[in-house]
């Protein structure tokens, strides 16, 4: 992997939604080492864009629309200090969908959200 800081934010954005991809898969399958290093290089990849001047967590909002529930609730939670109805709408939708079991997430983020406690940065 190219390291972060050369890499476009087209190519970061490509990279987190291959990472989700991933961590969907594991999440599926147990495999919660493997589950803990992807959310990491997520986290590495939503940092680097932060990072760039403008906050270029934005460009993850194309992933509002991706196949994958997994993708676009973890685009949503990246971008809901920016975008906050929009990507809110996007959890709410993964709940109203009960795409499991991803909507449990996502319900729990909507609590957190509704009560105070989780507050986007």
């Amino acid at each position: 992997m190219n390291a972060l800081q050369n890499m476009t934010v087209e190519e970061l954005v490509q990279l987190f939604s291959e990472i989700t991809a991933k961590q969907g898969d594991a999440l599926r399958h147990y495999k919660i080492q493997q589950y803990k290093k992807l959310f990491a290089q997520m986290m590495g990849v939503a940092n680097e864009l932060k990072s760039r001047p403008g906050d270029q967590r934005r460009a993850l909002m194309v992933l509002y629309e991706h196949p994958l529930p997994k993708a676009r609730l973890m685009a949503a939670h990246m971008t809901l200090a920016l975008a906050y109805p929009a990507a809110r709408a996007v959890i709410q939708n993964i709940v109203d969908r009960k795409e499991w079991p991803f909507a449990g997430d996502a319900g729990m983020t909507l609590d957190n959200l509704d009560s105070g406690f989780y507050k986007p940065t």
